[in-house]
């Protein structure tokens, strides 16, 4: 089965179009190749690849505002399918939608997504809206 690694065109299109005030938050979790699969053969594990993209793609990232504000390790899956394992988990914050599409314009991202399509084995990536957390599962504070 093939994996999730970029949004298709229709998801990048209702992404851009809810462009409601405020942060963006992405909580992204990353299934890495073991190795990196380059189109011109170069050879690298995924990991390597990824942190190649890190390296490169952070001068745009901060540039726009964004930052990770989470991360963490994964560890297992309780609930959800058992054989899922993930490698990288975070959440970025970006200032605004205009931001993240800036983000993903820019020619410099541009050629360092190259070394995250190479690592990446399958994806998720969850647009999500910030809320002020609640005492208790569920609970919105407004």
């Amino acid at each position: 089965m093939m994996g999730y690694i970029d949004p298709t065109k229709e998801a990048f299109a209702d992404f851009r179009e809810n462009d409601r005030e405020g942060p963006v938050h992405a909580l992204t979790v990353i299934r890495l190749r073991e190795r990196a699969a380059y189109p011109d053969g170069r050879q690298a594990t995924g990991a390597e690849a990824y942190a190649v993209y890190g390296r490169e793609s952070r001068p745009v990232f901060a540039r726009l505002g964004g930052r990770i504000i989470w991360q963490g390790k994964f560890e297992m899956m309780l609930i959800g399918p058992s054989e899922e394992r993930w490698d990288i988990c975070f959440i970025a914050e970006y200032p605004s939608v205009a931001a993240f599409v800036e983000m993903l314009r820019d020619p410099a991202y541009r050629e360092a997504v190259k070394h995250r399509q190479a690592a990446v084995e399958d994806c998720r990536l969850i647009r999500l809206a910030p809320l002020v957390p609640g005492g208790a599962f569920g609970e919105v504070v407004e």
